[in-house]
């Protein structure tokens, strides 16, 4: 049986592709400028293809220590933060989702209240400082360990979970965390999947805090080395990392340091898509 497109499918199905040509234009450009040779480069002639293969810029990237350190850093970063932050968010989610919980209400209040008013940089600097975490290695993961956001969109999931599940877990002799571990977890696998693709994005490609709370430049994350070299327009290169006596030019080794910089957190997303789609959709059903 032939599907009939009407002209809204059509237009939708254009509107949709305009936008998958516009998300995709710039990466695609970045990658052929980073491949390209110098000349073409210069004359401003690359678009969609690459010109005179040339690996450079790459070479030099991968060359720089300080991209394996800031590598180093950031993967421990999202090891360690994102499972911690998913397990927080779950369990104050799980927590919240029951009405009978004492402070209930005021407490669904208070935590909301932070969506929309929040203490300030000057602040929030001064309590971490306080707490002693400024330029280590847990000022990256503490002081955003929970966005408010994720925990309310794994709330509303909680709530749509069968009451008769946790109450067979209580004639079992389950404890709440026991219900918790055993039953809810399990079954929350779309949803965990999804707020954990939050957190590990946004550990990621977090400088912010980085710029805030580190001085020792061997804790910077990769984020914080991609935008010292975007923003200075160069690359301070250690001994040993030239290649040969080609002078690489400034834009495709920011491009390069770009690519190499986003497609390990990009492979990450097909794993996790059936789940992201899923995840995201069902934290939106009930209120």
């Amino acid at each position: 049986m032939k599907r009939k497109w009407s002209l809204s499918h059509i237009l939708i199905s254009l509107f949709l592709l305009g936008i998958a040509v516009a998300t995709l234009y710039p990466f695609l450009y970045m990658i052929s400028v980073s491949l390209s040779s110098d000349v073409y480069v210069i004359k401003n002639e690359i678009s969609l293809l690459p010109k005179g293969l040339n690996v450079n810029a790459y070479s030099v990237v991968l060359h720089d220590d300080r991209i394996w350190t800031s590598y180093r850093n950031t993967i421990l970063y999202v090891v360690i933060g994102a499972p911690l932050s998913l397990l927080i968010t779950a369990a104050g989610a799980y927590a919240l989702s029951k009405k009978e919980m004492v402070f209930h209400k005021p407490l669904t209040m208070m935590i909301v209240f932070t969506m929309f008013f929040n203490g300030g940089m000057i602040p929030t600097f001064l309590v971490v400082k306080s707490l002693g975490l400024v330029d280590t290695f847990w000022s990256m993961i503490i002081p955003s360990v929970v966005s408010t956001w994720n925990l309310i969109i794994m709330r509303t999931f909680f709530l749509g979970l069968p009451k008769e599940l946790e109450e067979s877990g209580k004639l079992d002799g389950l404890t709440d965390i026991g219900i918790f571990a055993r039953i809810v977890l399990p079954l929350s696998a779309a949803s965990l999947a999804t707020i954990g693709l939050f957190y590990a994005v946004g550990i990621w490609n977090n400088f912010y805090s980085a710029l805030l709370y580190l001085r020792n430049d061997q804790l910077y994350p990769l984020q914080v080395v991609l935008r010292n070299i975007v923003m200075a327009s160069q690359m301070v290169l250690n001994g040993g990392s030239n290649v040969g006596d080609n002078q690489v030019l400034d834009e495709p080794l920011k491009y390069a340091t770009i690519i190499v910089s986003t497609v390990p957190i990009l492979l990450v997303y097909p794993f996790l898509q059936k789940y992201f789609v899923k995840g995201a959709l069902i934290g939106s059903v009930k209120g």
